[in-house]
């Protein structure tokens, strides 16, 4: 890779540091509304490091007539999550005096959006501190979604192809216009985020709590102020409006904006929203009559219950209402198999994503009709638009290397002497980006605090990978990458 392009991709992350930096300022400022100056010295600190190696990429300047390839862009991505995470936690270190292991791993769990963490004691803990994580989430949504309609089509992994509606005048040409996408997915991002705050805050959340949800709802990043989680708060109202702002923030954005500008029925006309609100439904209601049946709860609240929790995994936000584990074989084998759904593609939400379900399921149509009548041309679409290779091969290697991903990591942990309901859950999780795994150790009950620092390593790697699609860093290591 040639010295004026590292240079141009130091530059634009030492922009992303400095930004950073700058968001430091809000936990300083949480600290004094709740006189807690003792733990403003991390921040300050934190704040002077960051911004300084921000300084000291951009001070070269930015290399004229430079333009970055989209090879160039799979190393900026990568890059940039890793060095962003490495200096946003050193405000955990010096606040929680914990190790950088664990710091840098909720750190990633953060930014990623996955929501699993390693601290205990959230409900007396520094509120510049439960800020800050909260805004790691949010932080990391709107990155990945910028990523997703800007850099992941370049990869043909994403999927945001398919979702270009036919009255927006974007069309395919989702890089050239960029910068207009971003406006308005910001706006968009940032008005559902005060909607949210309002909502919490008037459905019986502190003020403080409220917005801290609100974040980790739109963000799908699952960071509560309260060991508890969801269950912290009895009312029903909150717990409707988490499902709520979940849902929200697990549809694609590009169709927010299509709606915006003048497409008043993107979203509804949309198969992926379509099947994937359809999905979720149908599971409520049947999941929530079989709690129902197998519990004291009275239906309505059964629903309920399951609603928050099966939204929470589906759209891998990982907010938990009370241990589902405990509801016997057939739930926890359940949530399992949810944890590899995920919400929309373009979405802050992670997993499979429901559009590769769907396309999988037109594809098996095909191919069975095409077993019945050899000679027939059959028609593959899906939301109005063919199904021609590149996306059918796209769609067979990323479900075989998140597959090959999840049980490789599965595998390591394991070498730890963690036991392997952890490991393969723990793996999948990470990857998927949903935050609680299964089990007594990190199930919904539990949290990552005891696990050993290597299998914090590695579940580290894999939020990372899951967040970033596998390919865009995988194709880092490859030898043509490379070459020129």
């Amino acid at each position: 890779m040639a010295l004026p392009t590292l240079r141009m991709i130091g530059f634009i992350i030492g922009l992303f540091l400095l930004t950073i930096a700058a968001s430091m300022l809000i936990p300083m400022l949480t600290l004094y509304l709740f006189n807690r100056i003792d733990d403003e010295s991390a921040f300050i600190w934190s704040a002077i490091i960051t911004a300084t190696a921000g300084l000291a990429l951009i001070i070269p300047g930015r290399p004229k007539n430079v333009q970055l390839r989209p090879r160039d862009m799979y190393m900026l991505t990568t890059a940039s999550w890793v060095l962003v995470c490495a200096f946003a936690a050193l405000p955990m270190v010096l606040i929680q005096e914990i190790s950088y292991t664990d710091a840098f791993f909720e750190t990633m769990s953060g930014i990623t959006t996955t929501g699993s963490t390693i601290l205990v004691g959230l409900d007396p803990a520094s509120p510049g501190l439960l800020i800050w994580r909260s805004m790691l989430n949010w932080l990391g949504g709107i990155g990945f979604i910028g990523m997703a309609v800007a850099i992941l089509p370049l990869l043909r992994v994403g999927g945001m192809r398919l979702f270009q509606t036919e009255s927006s005048d974007w069309g395919e040409k989702v890089m050239p216009r960029s910068h207009m996408a971003a406006k308005y997915i910001l706006g968009i991002y940032s008005l559902l985020t005060l909607l949210g705050f309002l909502s919490f805050w008037a459905a019986g959340m502190t003020p403080f709590d409220a917005i801290n949800h609100s974040m980790a709802s739109i963000a799908t990043g699952g960071f509560s102020t309260s060991d508890s989680s969801l269950a912290n708060w009895q009312q029903p109202a909150v717990h409707w409006v988490a499902v709520v702002f979940m849902l929200s923030g697990a549809l694609p954005f590009t169709l927010y904006v299509a709606t915006l500008r003048g497409n008043r029925r993107a979203l509804i006309k949309d198969h992926q929203v379509r099947g994937f609100i359809g999905f979720l439904l149908l599971t409520w209601l049947i999941f929530g009559t079989w709690l129902w049946a197998h519990s004291e709860h009275a239906w309505l609240d059964a629903v309920r219950i399951v609603a928050v929790n099966v939204t929470s995994v589906v759209t891998t936000t990982g907010f938990a209402l009370g241990d589902y584990t405990t509801w016997g074989s057939f739930a926890v084998l359940l949530f399992f198999y949810l944890t590899f759904v995920g919400g929309c593609s373009g979405s802050t939400s992670g997993g499979l994503k429901i559009f590769r379900f769907q396309v999988a399921y037109v594809l098996l149509k095909a191919n069975l009709q095409q077993l019945i009548h050899p000679r027939a041309v059959i028609k593959q679409q899906y939301n109005n638009h063919n199904l021609d290779e590149d996306i059918v091969r796209s769609l067979i290697t990323f479900s075989f290397f998140f597959a090959i991903t999840i049980a490789l990591i599965a595998l390591g942990i394991t070498l730890t002497g963690v036991d392997w309901v952890t490991a393969l859950t723990g793996a999948a999780t990470a990857v998927c980006n949903v935050g609680p795994g299964l089990g007594p150790v990190i199930g919904p009950a539990g949290n990552f605090s005891t696990l050993p620092d290597a299998a914090k390593w590695l579940l580290t790697i894999g939020m990372l990978l899951g967040r970033l699609e596998i390919l865009t860093v995988l194709v880092l290591f490859t030898r043509v990458f490379w070459k020129h």
